[in-house]
């Protein structure tokens, strides 16, 4: 039945994409009504299959294709579906916090000495550190080679607003990492905030005898089981959130976007590519993991931060699944929250990139030392960048405004900066689910078997809750 329904999808895609080609090209001319219908047409089989499929993944690839297409061809429905994707971001939402202060907790009290939290500690920041430092430079190359700020000329009127930046010393940012109210972290979804205070707590629940921390520690695993299921409940919500999001944002800006601002598109997506090929697999060969195996277990949450430029959205999932790959659970709940503030490899390149794009764009001389003090600067304010869309723009604006420059190449950048949020968000995910398998291979926990056995468990049913 599903290789039936495979071949007759194959051919509806087939003929709906060779006649909107000759329509393009005016080989042969078709009403838009009929390539409309034909587009759906191929799109009713996709969506059939992934029914029949019942699989997470499948579904996720499908609904960004429907999306995409209610955004093409009915924009304002496309643009009135934001609720969707705005449900599925808060019901991610309420699982994070719960979810990093069971793991960290039953991890650091239940499952590991102090000694290891401390090592864990030191090899996380150095290797973050040296990441998104080389992070940095391939975006200040790339800004250097393409110039893609070159020869802009300034709208007459911009209407855009710019948001509130409030300037921030290093001694700030350093406070600001520590909570001083937990409801308050929670509510305002401060990761960081919330990972002090769980490693803290693990640590004083650890220093408790044995007799009095074991029944709350085994509370709190069950509390990170449930949450987890928890997390598997919202997911069967993901192909219509993610849908929904790629339908508002094809909605809102429309299918040309890509147009406007091109060659800064292209260049960040080109440094990001490079990155990953220079920075990313040598980084996994060196450390012996199977760079195809982490790529299709990570897959799904790729897919749900790239449709929704949130990294918040894919991090329980993300979780869910390094802790399938092999990386043990209190690994996975200390590096990868922990890499949300400071390991953002995505967005660390796009702030250089971005910064010297303005420069260009306003004619600012930026010479090697100047650049050189950014990309320090940039290494300390990226950190504690929360991972909600477009957090970035307040850390550009703080550069800038560092320098003397003007803002308005920052107006002409929110143009595209969704489509450029995408690709920054899914290298900030990938980034730290590679980190969380390299610290466990640091401190020779990665289980091999399980490793290799990945790519066999990653295909979940969506029925599964």
């Amino acid at each position: 039945m599903k290789s039936k329904i495979t071949i007759v999808n194959i051919a509806l895609i087939s003929v709906a994409a060779i006649a909107t080609v000759l329509n393009a090209y005016n080989i042969i001319s078709f009403s838009p009504e009929f390539l409309l219908a034909l587009r759906w047409l191929a799109l009713t089989g996709l969506l059939i299959y992934a029914f029949i499929k019942r699989n997470l993944t499948t579904s996720i690839l499908i609904s960004m294709l429907v999306g995409t297409e209610i955004g093409y061809d009915f924009p304002e429905m496309g643009t009135n579906l934001h609720f969707l994707r705005q449900i599925f971001l808060q019901m991610i939402k309420t699982v994070i916090a719960p979810l990093l202060f069971a793991t960290l907790v039953t991890g650091i009290a239940g499952h590991s000495d102090l000694k290891q939290v401390g090592r864990m500690g030191w090899k996380s920041l150095l290797y973050f550190e040296v990441v998104t430092t080389f992070a940095l430079i391939i975006g200040l190359v790339f800004a250097n080679w393409f110039k893609p700020g070159e020869g802009i000329i300034p709208p007459a009127s911009l209407n855009a607003t710019l948001p509130d930046v409030k300037h921030q010393t290093w001694q700030d940012i350093i406070v600001h990492s520590f909570p001083e109210n937990m409801a308050k972290s929670i509510y305002h979804g401060e990761v960081l905030q919330i990972v002090v205070f769980s490693v803290l707590f693990g640590i004083s629940l650890a220093l408790l005898p044995a007799v009095k921390k074991e029944k709350f520690v085994a509370g709190v695993e069950l509390l990170a089981e449930v949450m987890f299921k928890f997390t598997k409940i919202i997911m069967l919500f993901a192909p219509i959130g993610v849908g929904a999001a790629i339908a508002e944002t094809v909605g809102h800006m429309g299918i040309d976007v890509l147009k406007n601002l091109a060659l800064l598109l292209a260049t960040l997506y080109c440094a990001l590519i490079v990155f990953v090929l220079v920075v990313f697999i040598p980084v996994a060969l060196i450390a012996r993991i199977p760079v195809i195996k982490l790529a299709k277990t990570i897959f799904e949450p790729l897919s749900i931060a790239f449709a929704t430029t949130s990294s918040e959205a894919a991090l329980p999932k993300a979780m869910e699944k390094m802790e399938k790959f092999g990386v043990p659970r209190q690994i996975v709940a200390f590096v990868m929250p922990t890499g949300y503030s400071f390991n953002l490899d995505g967005s660390t390149l796009y702030l250089a990139l971005a910064t010297v794009f303005v420069a260009q764009a306003t004619g600012t001389e930026m010479s090697v030392g100047q650049q050189i003090t950014m990309v320090f600067l940039l290494m300390l304010t990226s950190k504690g960048v929360a991972g909600i869309p477009r957090a970035t723009l307040v850390i550009l604006l703080g550069a800038i405004a560092n320098f003397g420059m003007p803002e308005w190449p920052v107006l002409l950048i929110m143009g595209i900066d969704e489509l450029m949020d995408m690709a920054r968000t899914t290298v900030n995910v990938a980034g730290n689910c590679l980190a969380t398998a390299v610290v466990a291979r640091w401190e020779g926990e990665l289980d091999d078997e399980k490793m290799q056995n990945s790519d066999k468990i990653v295909s979940e049913p969506i029925v599964e809750a």
